[in-house]
């Protein structure tokens, strides 16, 4: 086992981290499907996607004449929570098109979701979930100017409900939406985390 030296950040004390696979240990694969698998280094046992998919989220603010400001979410079925699940806008990319970039595939997925189409679509950065048991990172992009050409509601195999809620009540809807047993998405605290530290 090695350990990494001191790393110093500027106003925090320094620490040592230290690793827990050994230098040269292979990468072992026990299980691949058409979108994710099963990997182990080590002792390690983690899940990541396959062919190089990738993923895209979006925090897509519309406002309407009166400059009141709203965040659109979505909410759908989601088997291996088997219970619905709130949401900020998202989809694989490269998974229908090889070589597509995540800002393409963000804009599709904002439009196939929820029926907006962005006329501003800005890069926040890659971002991960659970980096102890998925390899899977994400890019955020940060949506506005929308425009409604659409109902939304996803693919023919998605059933996807489309919510439009004022920032100012984000907090109230999701704690709404958890009580009637809706599960949600660690995505959704970019919207709470203001209030979330206040409290």
């Amino acid at each position: 086992m090695t350990i990494s030296p001191a790393v110093s950040t500027p106003g925090f004390p320094q620490h040592r981290t230290r690793s827990i696979t050994e230098p040269g240990q292979d990468r072992v694969t026990h299980w691949s499907g058409d979108y994710i698998a099963v990997h182990q280094v080590g002792r390690w046992e983690y899940v990541g996607r396959v062919r190089g998919i990738g993923a895209a989220a979006l925090l897509a603010i519309d406002e309407d004449t009166d400059g009141r400001r709203f965040a659109i979410l979505v909410e759908q079925y989601r088997v291996p929570l088997e219970a619905h699940c709130l949401e900020l806008p998202a989809g694989l990319v490269g998974d229908n098109e090889e070589g597509e970039t995540p800002e393409r595939a963000a804009a599709k997925e904002l439009e196939e979701e929820t029926g907006y189409r962005a006329g501003t679509i800005e890069n926040l950065g890659r971002f991960c979930s659970s980096p102890g048991m998925l390899s899977e990172t994400f890019t955020l992009f940060r949506a506005s100017q929308l425009e409604k050409v659409g109902e939304g509601g996803g693919t023919e195999s998605e059933d996807i409900a489309v919510h439009c809620v004022a920032l100012d009540e984000i907090a109230a809807f999701v704690a709404a939406k958890r009580a009637a047993g809706c599960v949600i998405d660690v995505r959704i605290l970019t919207l709470l985390g203001a209030g979330l530290i206040a409290a």
